[in-house]
Protein backbone atom coordinates (compact mmCIF):
# COMPACT_ATOMS: atom_id res chain seq x y z
CA UNK A 1 0.00 0.00 0.00
CA UNK A 2 1.33 3.42 -1.00
CA UNK A 3 1.45 6.19 1.61
CA UNK A 4 -0.77 9.00 0.31
CA UNK A 5 -1.45 12.18 2.30
CA UNK A 6 -3.81 15.11 1.79
CA UNK A 7 -2.11 17.73 -0.38
CA UNK A 8 0.06 15.26 -2.33
CA UNK A 9 0.21 15.63 -6.12
CA UNK A 10 -0.22 12.35 -8.03
CA UNK A 11 0.78 11.93 -11.67
CA UNK A 12 -1.38 9.20 -13.18
CA UNK A 13 -0.64 7.06 -16.24
CA UNK A 14 -3.63 8.26 -18.28
CA UNK A 15 -4.27 11.99 -18.79
CA UNK A 16 -7.58 13.70 -17.99
CA UNK A 17 -9.51 14.90 -21.09
CA UNK A 18 -8.26 18.45 -20.36
CA UNK A 19 -4.70 17.20 -21.02
CA UNK A 20 -3.32 17.22 -17.46
CA UNK A 21 -2.25 14.00 -15.74
CA UNK A 22 -1.62 15.60 -12.31
CA UNK A 23 -4.15 15.40 -9.48
CA UNK A 24 -4.16 16.91 -5.98
CA UNK A 25 -5.39 14.71 -3.12
CA UNK A 26 -8.18 16.48 -1.19
CA UNK A 27 -9.48 13.62 0.98
CA UNK A 28 -8.17 10.20 1.94
CA UNK A 29 -9.80 7.01 3.16
CA UNK A 30 -11.12 3.94 1.36
CA UNK A 31 -11.92 6.33 -1.51
CA UNK A 32 -9.80 9.32 -2.52
CA UNK A 33 -11.15 12.72 -3.57
CA UNK A 34 -8.90 14.09 -6.30
CA UNK A 35 -8.84 17.50 -7.99
CA UNK A 36 -7.41 17.89 -11.51
CA UNK A 37 -4.59 20.45 -11.54
CA UNK A 38 -5.45 21.47 -15.13
CA UNK A 39 -9.19 22.21 -14.98
CA UNK A 40 -10.23 21.85 -11.32
CA UNK A 41 -12.59 18.90 -11.88
CA UNK A 42 -13.06 16.82 -8.71
CA UNK A 43 -13.82 13.11 -8.46
CA UNK A 44 -14.03 10.34 -5.88
CA UNK A 45 -12.31 7.09 -6.83
CA UNK A 46 -11.41 3.89 -5.00
CA UNK A 47 -7.90 3.81 -3.50
CA UNK A 48 -7.27 0.41 -5.11
CA UNK A 49 -7.88 1.84 -8.60
CA UNK A 50 -5.61 4.84 -8.00
CA UNK A 51 -2.69 2.88 -6.50
CA UNK A 52 -2.20 0.78 -9.62
CA UNK A 53 -2.36 3.84 -11.92
CA UNK A 54 0.15 6.12 -10.14
CA UNK A 55 3.18 7.03 -12.26
CA UNK A 56 4.79 9.36 -9.68
CA UNK A 57 4.01 11.16 -6.44
CA UNK A 58 5.13 14.60 -5.25
CA UNK A 59 4.87 15.89 -1.73
CA UNK A 60 2.31 18.69 -1.90
CA UNK A 61 1.57 21.53 0.42
CA UNK A 62 0.88 20.67 4.06
CA UNK A 63 -2.74 21.23 5.04
CA UNK A 64 -3.53 21.45 8.74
Amino acid sequence: MIKIDVGDILALKKPHPCGSNKWEVLRIGQDLRLKCIGCGHQMMIARKSIEKNIKSKEKGKDIQ
